[in-house]
């Protein structure tokens, strides 16, 4: 598992921020094959992570509104449950 955080201004959308951390991340974990994401990465940036990086940029969708625990996200949470001191 990859893990990295950073922390940009609030004039910089995810995306964009989106873009550095995967270029990093091909040169750190080269092995790496498929990233999930939210909704707020689909698009252009789904795309050239293909392109640039290899991956599959796997976006998870949210099928209701309302609260419905989404595939994947227990992972991430898990993740950062563990991460902190």
């Amino acid at each position: 598992m990859y893990y990295r955080v950073v922390v940009h201004t609030a004039n910089i959308q995810d995306t964009q921020g989106a873009k550095s951390i995967f270029l990093q991340a091909k040169h750190d974990a080269p092995n790496l094959k498929i990233v999930w994401a939210d909704q707020g990465y689909r698009g252009k940036l789904e795309k050239s992570v293909a392109m640039v990086c290899g991956w599959k940029l796997a976006i998870v969708n949210r099928t209701e509104k309302g609260f419905k625990v989404l595939p994947r996200r227990w992972v991430v949470e898990r993740t950062l449950a563990r991460a902190r001191p």
